[in-house]
C-alpha cells in the first residue's frame, strides 16, 4: 500500500514540475497603423514590395536577408492580407499586414522563432523618401534596390531593437516548387498560435510559406472522415479530459462535442478542412495522408466533390490521395478506375507505376535519388520528398536535389531558400 501511494505522489509531483512553454501571438495594436487616414494597399503597392531584402540592422536574429511576400485569408465578404517575411536565420518569420499613411507605408505586426519560444511585435515603415513614394506610384512597375525598410522589433515587454532591410532583388519563381506544410500547416509541439489539423492552421498556412498543406485523414466509429494525426486521443494533441483509445472507437457526434484540441478547437472533418482550402485560402496542393484502414471510397468522393467545387470557381487546386503503406495500397486499387484518380504514393517506385500516381514521394532520409527522380519526369509524373525540415539538408535539396516539392514543418524555412534562390 505505502508503495502504491508513493507511485502517486511521485506522479502528481512529476506532472505538477512539468514545463508548460507558450508563444502566443502578441497584441499588435499600433495607433499610427490603426489611425483613421490609413488606407489599404492596392494590389500594385503588395505586388512591388515583393522581393528579396538584404538585412543590415537586425541581421543577428533574422540572418542576412529575407524574402518578403504576400498571401491572404477569406473571411466572410472580407479578404484580409498578410505579408510574410521568411528568414535566412534559423526559422524565423514575420507576419505583418500592410498600410498606406500619406506617402509612407506602415507594416504592423510579430515576428517569430520557431524553435523555440521568441516572439514579439514588429513595426516597420517605409518613408516617402526611402521608396514608399515609388512603391505607392501607380504608374511605376517594380520595386528598386533604393527601397529601406526600416523599423522595430523585440518582446510584448521590450520593442525598441532596430531592424533595417534594402531591397535586393526579385523573388526566385522561374522553376515551380510545391511548399507543402505538414500537418495542415505545422505541429502543435512548434507552439503556433492554431492546432495542427484544423480548420485555423490551414488558414495560416500560406502566410507561413506554404502552397499545399498534407492533412492527416482518420475514420471514426460511424464512418465520419477527420482530421487526426495520431491514432489514439492523447493529451499531446487534446485538452484532458479522460478520453483515451483509438478515434476509430467513437463517433464522429462524441468527439464533436467532448473533445478540445489543445488551442480549444474541434477536431474538423475533411469537408470543413477542404472548405477552407477551397474558400479561404490561395491553396493549390492538398495531400491527404489516408491514416485508417478499410474501404477509402469516402476519402474518394470527397477528393471529386471538393476538386469540382474549386474548379466551379475558377480555382487551381490539385488534390491527391495519399498512400503511405502496403495496406492502404491494396485498399486504393480496390477503387473504381483507381489508375486515373490523383495519388501520391510513398512506396516504390514501381508501385508508382502500377498505380499510375501523379506524385512519387520519398522519404529524405534515402537521399537526393536524382536518376530515380529523373524517371519520373520523363513518365510525366513529379517527385516530393517528405519531410525535410533542418535549413542544412533544405539548402543541400536546392543546391543538388531536383525534386517538385518538399513536405516540411517548417514551410517558411523551404519558402526563404525557394524565393532566395539567384
Amino acid at each position: 500500500m505505502i508503495k502504491h501511494w508513493c507511485i502517486a505522489i511521485l506522479c502528481i509531483v512529476t506532472f505538477s514540475c512539468k514545463k508548460h512553454y507558450e508563444a502566443p501571438v502578441p497584441e499588435t495594436k499600433w495607433n499610427l497603423f490603426d489611425s483613421p487616414a490609413s488606407t489599404s494597399l492596392t494590389n500594385e503597392t503588395r505586388n512591388k514590395l515583393e522581393g528579396v531584402y538584404s538585412v543590415s540592422e537586425g541581421a543577428d536574429v533574422f540572418g542576412a536577408s529575407a524574402a518578403l511576400k504576400w498571401s491572404y485569408t477569406v473571411n466572410g465578404s472580407d479578404t484580409t492580407y498578410q505579408l510574410s517575411m521568411f528568414c535566412e536565420r534559423q526559422v524565423v518569420y514575420v507576419i505583418c499586414e500592410g498600410k498606406r499613411l500619406d506617402s509612407s507605408i506602415l507594416l504592423n505586426g510579430y515576428w517569430r522563432n520557431v524553435v523555440n519560444t521568441e516572439t514579439g511585435i514588429a513595426r516597420f515603415t517605409i518613408s516617402k523618401n526611402t521608396g514608399g513614394g515609388y512603391l505607392l506610384d501607380s504608374s511605376t512597375l517594380n520595386a528598386v534596390p533604393g527601397t529601406i525598410i526600416t523599423g522595430l522589433y523585440g518582446t510584448a515587454q521590450d520593442t525598441t531593437r532596430i531592424v533595417r532591410m534594402q531591397y535586393n532583388r526579385p523573388l526566385y519563381k522561374a522553376t515551380p516548387l510545391e511548399i507543402v506544410a505538414h500537418r495542415g500547416g505545422g505541429r502543435t509541439s512548434d507552439l503556433l498560435p492554431a492546432s495542427e489539423n484544423t480548420a485555423e492552421i490551414i488558414k495560416l498556412a500560406s502566410s507561413f510559406g506554404a502552397t499545399g498543406i498534407e492533412i492527416d485523414v482518420r475514420l471514426t466509429k460511424d464512418g465520419v472522415p477527420v482530421l487526426f494525426h495520431d491514432e489514439t486521443i492523447n493529451e499531446r494533441l487534446i485538452q484532458r479530459n479522460g478520453m483515451i483509445g483509438p478515434i476509430e472507437n467513437y463517433t464522429y457526434a462524441q468527439l464533436n462535442s467532448l473533445v478540445r484540441l489543445i488551442k480549444g478547437e474541434r477536431i474538423p472533418t475533411l469537408r470543413e478542412a477542404l472548405d477552407v482550402v477551397v474558400y479561404k485560402t490561395p491553396l493549390k496542393y492538398v495531400w491527404l495522408d489516408t491514416k485508417f484502414k478499410g474501404s477509402i471510397q469516402k476519402e474518394r468522393d470527397i477528393q471529386v466533390e471538393y476538386q469540382q467545387k474549386a474548379a466551379a470557381i475558377g480555382r487551381e487546386l490539385n488534390i491527391t490521395i495519399g498512400i503511405p503503406d502496403q495496406g492502404v495500397l491494396d485498399n486504393f486499387v480496390k477503387l473504381k478506375d483507381y489508375r486515373n484518380i490523383p495519388s501520391v504514393v510513398e512506396l516504390t517506385p514501381q508501385d508508382v507505376t502500377n498505380t499510375n500516381a501523379q506524385i512519387w514521394a520519398p522519404r529524405w532520409t534515402l537521399g537526393l535519388q536524382n536518376e530515380e527522380v529523373d524517371k519520373m519526369h520523363s513518365a510525366g509524373r513529379k517527385a516530393y520528398v517528405w519531410t525535410l525540415d533542418v535549413p542544412e539538408n533544405i539548402s543541400k535539396y536546392f543546391a543538388q536535389g531536383k525534386f517538385d516539392g518538399i513536405l516540411t514543418n517548417y514551410p517558411s524555412s523551404v519558402a526563404y531558400y525557394y524565393y532566395a534562390k539567384k
